[in-house]
């Protein structure tokens, strides 16, 4: 079972080939250092013994938080790393403050929506042709705490 933990700069090598992996438009290693030590950014990774799995992040602007990122490794995807991290990353956003939670998803990531509806997301939109590279669209997904609508 993977251990959820913060980010170390030690992980930035890991955590940026993993997004290069897995996303079309990656961040950078130097954009994980430069995001990684922001007061309003919290960034989370999964570590099996030495390895990095997979990682997330948060950004937080007063009760809001926007997820940006929730990528595991594609040797490990499917196992519910993503899951764990994910439960992970809400509840740290939730003791910053956080109420509601946002993020865009590529409509044809079928999985990652079903990991959102999970955790208690639902679609609230459409951003048509968000992913530049592809053309493809994103939902808008949210999640708002209950009692604070």
């Amino acid at each position: 079972m993977p251990q959820i933990r913060k980010m170390k700069a030690d992980d930035l090598e890991s955590v940026a080939s993993i997004a290069a992996a897995v996303f079309a438009a990656p961040w950078s290693k130097q954009g994980f250092a430069e995001a990684l030590p922001m007061e309003n950014a919290c960034f989370l990774v999964a570590q099996e013994g030495e390895e990095i799995l997979g990682y997330c992040g948060l950004f937080l602007a007063a009760d809001e938080g926007e997820i940006l990122n929730v990528a595991v490794s594609p040797a490990f995807q499917g196992r519910g790393v993503a899951d764990r991290m994910l439960t992970a990353l809400l509840v740290e956003g939730e003791r910053s403050g956080v109420h509601r939670f946002f993020l865009e998803v590529r409509v044809s990531n079928v999985a990652a929506i079903r990991l959102y509806q999970k955790h208690g997301f639902s679609i609230q939109g459409i951003r048509k042709n968000f992913y530049a590279e592809s053309q493809e669209d994103a939902y808008v997904m949210n999640r708002i705490d209950a009692g604070t609508e």
